[in-house]
């Protein structure tokens, strides 16, 4: 069976980059016999052709090297997390210390004194111009 050239406004399943999903795409334009830009047939959208692959999930370089930093202090012998997982951190979270971490421990369970809140000013609303033109005497 012989598969013809991809040809100006052919139907081609993409990842539609404003839908987030694979969907009908119209192909817009060719380069070299291949489709080079595409429309999504649901939203209208024109975008590069992606071969139906989502883009890459955006991850922060920093947060992840941040967060294996804090995996390696609560457990030094577990492997560190794949970056592109998805992790929540609770806050309060149980750990179990060392021995010789025990005052940590201690300080971490008593709360602190919470700051008293700053003191609300009010301001006195500002007395309102009379409108119009003043009465004659």
């Amino acid at each position: 069976m012989l598969i013809r050239e991809p040809r100006l406004g052919d139907d081609i399943d993409d990842f539609c980059v404003r839908c987030k999903r694979v969907m009908n795409h119209n192909i817009v334009s060719v380069v070299g016999g291949k489709p080079a830009k595409v429309r999504c047939r649901t939203c209208h959208s024109d975008h590069d052709y992606r071969n139906e692959q989502p883009p890459p999930p955006k991850v922060d370089a920093k947060k992840a090297a941040l967060f294996n930093e804090v995996l390696k202090k609560v457990s030094p012998g577990a492997a560190p997390a794949p970056e592109d997982a998805d992790v929540d951190l609770e806050l309060g979270a149980d750990v179990e210390l060392d021995g010789e971490n025990e005052a940590a421990e201690v300080e971490a369970e008593t709360p602190a004194a919470e700051p008293e809140p700053a003191p609300v000013v009010v301001e006195a609303p500002k007395p309102k111009k009379p409108k119009g033109r003043p009465k004659k005497a």
